[in-house]
């Protein structure tokens, strides 16, 4: 009998060690915006001026959008650890480490590389995943080897062939497969994926509710931080960052 609470394919420990080990990259993230890491790639005030204005937002909201757009960018990279984490967690799998591979079968049929979307890669990128994949499956003659997509743009499992920087490629193992698909592939449940999908609001929340303690609130300083220099300057919050961003251009530092 099974006696788990969320999933049959997975113990509920380890889906809330993902759950922790995704939390913990949120909050790592949030904390992470300081005013430097805010400027570490320059802002375009340029651009955010037409935001402002076209979008009515005023300029305190919009740079915590903003702040919140960046978080999102690199929260975005530990949801593929997530999906590769309680993969591997199933029975008969385990994840790579490291080791040149996200997932694979313990048993070496199976190695997998996990693309959260579909679109995160540039044909360079393709390729050397393709001859990755293929270097795998030729030193493993009996292992099927993976370009998983959790987010694709279709239901599919299929030989990857195709033309990639004006090379023919295609291999007996090497396939390309949509998250629904892989999920029920490890799992042998068709809708896995789904269900993974209908019980993550009820463990997140249970999850968050067995914290031993409240977690302090890591509140990014970056908007806090630039506040406090327009008190002195008197400037507004988007001059304010123009200006320390820019001010060595001709003119800005008339702002």
């Amino acid at each position: 009998m099974n006696d788990n609470k969320y999933l049959t394919f997975i113990t509920d420990e380890h889906l809330l060690y993902c759950i922790s080990n995704l939390h913990s990259a949120y909050l790592k993230a949030r904390s992470n915006v300081t005013k430097k890491n805010f400027y570490s790639n320059k802002v375009d005030t340029i651009k955010l001026t037409f935001d402002a204005k076209f979008n009515d937002i005023d300029e305190e909201n919009l740079i915590q959008a903003e702040i919140l757009r960046q978080i999102d960018k690199s929260f975005n990279n530990s949801i593929g650890t997530f999906h590769e984490q309680i993969l591997g967690g199933i029975d008969g799998f385990e994840i790579g480490n490291l080791s040149g591979f996200d997932v694979k079968a313990a048993d070496d049929t199976l190695f997998a590389d996990i693309k959260n979307k579909h679109n995160t890669m540039n044909s360079s990128s393709a390729e050397s995943l393709f001859q990755k994949l293929a270097r795998y499956a030729d030193n493993y003659k009996q292992a099927k080897c993976y370009w998983v997509q959790i987010l694709a743009k279709g239901s599919f499992n299929e030989r990857w062939t195709g033309e990639i920087n004006g090379k023919e490629y295609s291999h007996s193992r090497v396939f390309k497969i949509s998250g629904d698909q892989f999920y029920a592939l490890l799992t042998g449940q068709e809708d896995a994926l789904y269900q993974l999908y209908k019980v993550l609001p009820l463990a997140i929340e249970n999850y968050l509710s067995s914290l031993n303690q409240q977690v302090a609130s890591t509140k990014n300083s970056a908007l806090d931080e630039i506040k406090s220099e327009t008190i002195v300057s008197e400037r507004s919050i988007l001059d304010q960052i123009t200006v320390e961003n820019y001010g060595y251009y001709f003119g800005f530092d008339k702002l």
